[in-house]
């Protein structure tokens, strides 16, 4: 097979896995990122089912993820004055595998640094398609001409906006938003590890919005819906992390329990990220040279199936071009085909209402699922069966 050049930009989670398979595959990949080095920690992603399994498996790096993993959470969900209402087992947040994004991206970096380029600090401006290649503007080096552009860059992905329409065409927010912050959470005086080694995470819900402190997702992360002053489409600017933070403690003015002290936590740590909890529109991943991977096609924010989705989309492109020796064409057909009914997951539900309900009344319905024990199973049970897959073929892959 003549190589093929490819340009893949991103290098979270999705990149990372698509350059490892094509550079071990004949294809000669060049991995572009915005930002100046991997970037660590963040929160913990999971891993469920067979196929997740399977796909970690042939790529050679379950062991590793297995060595990183973190230990179970649970999730006490908590009133005003600590009383435990209801626990979320950990078995149900964190999958069978959980592992800080963090040490999963530098686990997918370490397997596939000798395979592909890596290029850090810069970004792609610009592309112009050809009928032999794209031409790619980037924002510090020169233009460079390549076989096939693949978009890993997430749900604001740019390589989405310039091959295949603005994101508010593409992309639908949920009418809930999120932030993590790296700060040490204020439960000095609770259990947050269990004598069997299991981590404990708190929450704390009032209508529309959650504060979850502690645990392994991360030290803190709060959902919540827009505060209504602020209308659907709230001001805050998604490059200026002051405005970022403005607009949380707007969304959590008057909270109780420890909220106040959370807050006053978040506004100092250097680790913060707050967005719009959405989801994509798409069915098909694909346009001309161009195709996109991860959140940048299929995400669904805090749905539970990013990750491991995103690691098998990277498998089936991969292996749909190996297998059609170059053929771009006859590959994207195939790995839009093969990823319509995995990515139906991506493109259904809302997270949102699930961890902050509305009122107190479905906060009370969210809390008994977890105390009936076959409304739990089969909850668990659906998680399984929406992440397995077994019509992902087994690709002859290095």
């Amino acid at each position: 097979m003549t190589a093929t050049t490819v340009l893949v930009s991103g290098a979270s989670i999705a990149g990372p896995a698509l350059a490892r398979w094509l550079g071990r595959n004949g294809f000669d990949v060049t991995v572009v990122e915005k930002a100046p080095a991997l970037r660590p920690g963040g929160q913990a992603v999971d891993f469920k089912g067979r196929t997740h399994r399977d796909v970690l498996d042939r790529m050679g790096i379950l062991d590793d993820v297995r060595a990183r993993q973190t230990p179970r959470t649970d999730w006490r969900m908590v009133d005003e004055r600590d009383r435990v209402r209801a626990v979320i087992p950990g078995e149900f947040i964190g999958g069978d595998l959980e592992i800080l994004r963090g040490d999963l991206a530098a686990i997918l970096h370490e397997h596939s640094a000798r395979d592909a380029e890596y290029v850090f600090g810069d970004e792609i401006v610009g592309t112009t398609a050809t009928t032999d290649g794209v031409h790619v503007a980037f924002a510090h080096r020169p233009t460079e001409r390549f076989d096939l552009v693949v978009g890993a860059d997430g749900v604001h992905s740019a390589v989405r906006r310039l091959a295949f329409g603005p994101e508010e065409q593409l992309v639908q927010h949920l009418g809930h938003y999120y932030a993590v912050a790296g700060a040490a959470a204020p439960l000095d005086d609770l259990e947050t590890r269990r004598p069997d080694g299991r981590a404990v995470a708190y929450g704390y819900n009032e209508p529309g919005r959650l504060a979850l402190l502690g645990g392994q997702k991360a030290p803190s992360l709060f959902v919540f819906r827009a505060p209504a002053s602020q209308g659907p489409h709230p001001g805050y600017d998604r490059h200026d992390v002051a405005s970022q933070r403005a607009f949380l403690e707007a969304a959590f003015a008057g909270a109780g329990w420890r909220v106040p002290a959370a807050l006053d936590a978040a506004r100092r740590a250097g680790d913060f990220y707050l967005d719009a909890l959405a989801r994509t529109r798409m069915t098909s991943f694909t346009r001309g040279r161009f195709a996109l991977v991860g959140d940048a096609g299929h995400a669904n924010t805090l749905g539970g199936f990013g990750t491991g989705l995103s690691l098998v989309a990277a498998y089936v492109l991969a292996g749909e071009l190996v297998a059609a020796h170059g053929d771009h064409e006859a590959a994207f057909a195939a790995y839009d085909r093969r990823m319509r009914t995995p990515t139906k997951v991506a493109r259904s539900g809302n997270a949102g209402p699930f961890l902050a309900p509305p009122s107190a009344a479905r906060i009370r319905m969210r809390d008994r699922t977890f105390s009936t024990r076959w409304m739990y199973r089969s909850m668990l049970w659906m998680t399984d069966a929406f992440a397995t897959d077994d019509r992902i073929p087994a690709y002859d892959l290095r």
